[in-house]
């Protein structure tokens, strides 16, 4: 629309290509990851043109080629010289099938977002970069997106997850370390009955050296998923240290320190006061344990005993001088408290993690870093860029990366001092791609930089952004948190990277699975008899459920048989006229037939049309031929 009035308008296309689903089906097909891409690439682009799509094609940019990917290679050693880019060992989220680190935001209801696998817990060395310290700016620019859908708006807010609390020190019996405790919900401080720590809290890890049992208990519990929404569904399970907890506020009350399951490292500080009668969770841990519930909160002035936590407003009861005050009003009393006797302090806290950036597979860009013995982690120089993979001797037979097997492209001199070193193995996350290629749309012919700042700062942000609400936190995050880090290290003055968003719905259709369980193909299924079979071994196949058309369930049609059977014009008008573009659209053969039979009949009437001049030269309009 914009383009018939005059405006210059870019639409380019693009492709996300590299990444676990291409190298996964190129294993199962026996090929390279590169062939397989790039055929798969050259099949969509002949599709794409031959629906007749406006696409910009001498914009077009592929991920996976050195041309692209040697600029972030070079925008990480600039996070990395900026202090936004870090290494470190720490507990992560391990999908086992495809035997990689995933990161929180792909993780969903504890399993991982491509293989549907239980995630681990594992400890390993990763590169990470510091979104929490975007965390507020993040945050608090979402409210100058006005052209943003308000559910994504929302979904953000929550991710990003800020509150307002405490930090309180609690005094551990018999020891002179004490124990650091954020929490939101400091007026509940006289209903704590126990406190508890992560599986992965030093203080854990320090006592588990000296128990066995407490050592099998957190390998036990690092096996299982730690994402908040698994852990909230399930069992809550805990191991009693034997050791107390003085209570801040309560002379001579002690309270017991469990390790507990569900509580996690990578919120707040790992360690928790737990008040049952008002947190869920706590509320079943301490009915399993049969630990105290004391009712600090009510709105009534009989109190009973609890059936489940109270999570309602109220005053503050059984909480000594914070009796009779409001909630909010008692919060920041027993805060100023906690400030005046010098236990700890007032606290802003993000749900947000640092982005975990490093991948143990081979189908993404290379992490341009080289270890020495003598001079640590080495930037790989400038000059030395694009790191490239290796396309030969690639073997996807042995367990874990094929990177880390690949000898003559791992082993190599340090730049620094010349002496045998090795390069880091591990590859990108690919969101690490998707984060910013609106910047080299604009700029794709830039060798040197990957895009200008002064073609930045002129033609970004985008205007609009079309994309799935799946996209709301993983990609659109990541995007905004990119777009202010690249402003940091002088590449543009833009702190957000889209004016306005349009989450549109998804075409979707039937799934089939086998009697093996594995996806089948939807262009091989055939009903016959009132049964669904696969046409190329005749065998039963299972419909499953109406979802999205994906590669993975394998339940997308290929646009070039529906041009050839009922042509371009009848696929365009019907994905534009049979749903509005933020509804889903359930693709169906009627519909398609409909559209068809549509076109055809303005085509049987525009064609009894007698051409203009003919009606011009008679001057005269027939009635009753109803013709020209």
């Amino acid at each position: 629309m914009k383009a018939s009035q005059g405006y210059n308008v870019l639409h380019p296309m693009g492709w996300d290509s590299f990444g676990l689903p291409a190298e996964n089906a190129a294993i199962a097909k026996n090929t390279h990851p590169k062939l397989w891409t790039e055929k798969n690439i050259d099949n969509m682009r002949e599709q794409l043109k031959k629906i007749g799509l406006s696409y910009d094609w001498k914009q077009e940019i592929a991920t996976h080629t050195p041309e692209y990917y040697k600029h972030e290679q070079k925008f990480f050693l600039d996070f990395l010289a900026k202090n936004i880019a870090y290494q470190k060992e720490t507990y992560v989220n391990w999908d086992p099938v495809d035997n990689t680190v995933l990161a929180n935001e792909q993780v969903i209801d504890g399993r991982g977002w491509r293989s549907g696998a239980l995630i681990e817990r594992k400890k390993l060395k990763g590169w990470f970069l510091k979104v929490t310290d975007y965390a507020n700016e993040l945050l608090t620019d979402l409210d100058k997106l006005n052209n943003w859908p308000n559910s994504v708006i929302a979904m953000q807010k929550k991710w990003l997850g800020k509150s307002s609390g405490a930090l309180i020190d609690f005094e551990i019996l018999n020891r002179s370390d004490k124990l650091s405790i954020y929490t939101t919900r400091p007026e509940t401080i006289f209903g704590a009955s126990f406190c508890a720590i992560s599986p992965q809290h030093d203080l854990s890890l320090e006592l588990a050296k000296l128990n066995q049992d407490l050592s099998a208990f957190i390998a036990e519990q690092s096996r299982l998923s730690a994402t908040q929404e698994a852990i909230d569904k399930a069992e809550k399970l805990g191991f009693d240290t034997g050791l107390k907890v003085k209570h801040p506020f309560i002379e001579g009350k002690l309270l017991p320190l469990y390790v507990a399951n569900f509580v996690l490292m990578e919120y707040g500080t790992g360690a928790i006061f737990a008040c049952p009668a008002h947190d869920q969770r706590d509320f079943d841990f301490a009915k399993k344990y049969k630990l105290p519930i004391t009712q600090v909160v009510s709105n009534t002035n009989d109190l009973v005993e609890l059936e489940e936590a109270y999570l309602a407003d109220g005053n503050l009861v059984n909480s000594d001088f914070l009796d009779g005050l409001e909630v909010q009003e008692a919060k920041k009393n027993i805060i100023e408290e906690i400030k005046k006797q010098k236990i700890g302090s007032e606290k802003i806290n993000f749900r947000i993690r640092d982005w975990g950036i490093s991948r143990q597979r081979y189908w993404g860009c290379p992490i341009p870093i080289i270890y020495c013995d003598d001079c640590g982690a080495v930037p790989v120089p400038e000059e030395d860029l694009p790191v490239k993979l290796p396309e030969d001797n690639i073997d996807f037979k042995k367990v874990g990366n094929p990177l880390d097997h690949h000898e003559s492209w791992k082993y190599c001199k340090c730049p620094k001092c010349n002496k045998d070193a090795i390069r880091e193995t591990d590859t990108f996350d690919t969101f690490f791609e998707s984060s910013w290629y609106f910047f080299r749309f604009i700029d794709s012919a830039n060798k040197l930089n990957g895009f200008s700042a002064a073609k930045a700062n002129k033609y970004l942000p985008v205007d609009k952004y079309i994309g799935g609400i799946e996209h709301a936190i993983l990609h659109l995050l990541y995007a905004r948190f990119f777009t202010k880090a690249l402003r940091d290290c002088n590449k543009s003055n833009i702190s957000e990277p889209f004016k306005s968003v349009l989450t549109q719905g998804m075409v979707t259709h039937m799934s089939y699975k086998d009697k093996m369980d594995q996806w089948v193909d939807i262009n091989d299924v055939s009903k016959n008899s009132g049964e669904y079979v696969n046409i190329l071994n005749g065998e039963k196949v299972f419909p499953q459920r109406v979802e999205k058309m994906s590669k993975s369930k394998k339940n997308g049609l290929s646009p070039i048989e529906i041009i050839k059977n009922y042509g371009a014009d009848t696929a365009r008008l019907f994905m534009l006229s049979d749903s509005p573009p933020e509804k889903d659209l359930e693709w169906s053969d009627a519909g398609l037939d409909g559209a068809f039979k549509y076109l055809n009949k303005i085509w049987r009437v525009t064609n009894k049309l007698k051409p203009q001049e003919d009606f011009l030269a008679k001057g005269t309009y027939n009635t009753n031929q109803q013709e020209y």
